[in-house]
């Protein structure tokens, strides 16, 4: 258990058409965001398809990453490689979701 950091997930919601190997690709993109160095943690998958009302299994990818604190966020999002995540894949989604919470 951590006892402090900053948590930002994002949730992907890709476009109808988009082919296993765009997937592939994806995923593969993803995990290249997961070793930047400003990341303690980072990890990806799929819906789990959890049958609960208030689970969400809408999206087609989520993404989770843990930073020491807010401020090693705010340097990632200008991270030369997640700009060319972005640059790169961008096309694959119509929606974008992102959560942001503080570890107490």
């Amino acid at each position: 258990m951590i006892s402090a950091g900053f948590v930002h997930t994002v949730y992907f919601w890709l476009k109808e058409g988009v082919t296993e190997e765009d997937k592939v690709d994806f995923e593969k993109g993803l995990a290249r965001l997961c070793t930047i160095d400003l990341i303690q943690t980072g990890y990806f998958g799929i819906p789990a398809m959890t049958p609960r009302d208030v689970v969400d299994n809408s999206y087609g990818y989520g993404l989770t990453l843990l930073f020491k604190d807010r401020a090693d966020q705010d340097i990632y999002q200008d991270h030369p490689d997640h700009h060319v995540f972005i640059d790169n894949h961008k096309h694959l989604w119509e929606r974008v979701q992102v959560y942001d919470y503080l570890v107490k």
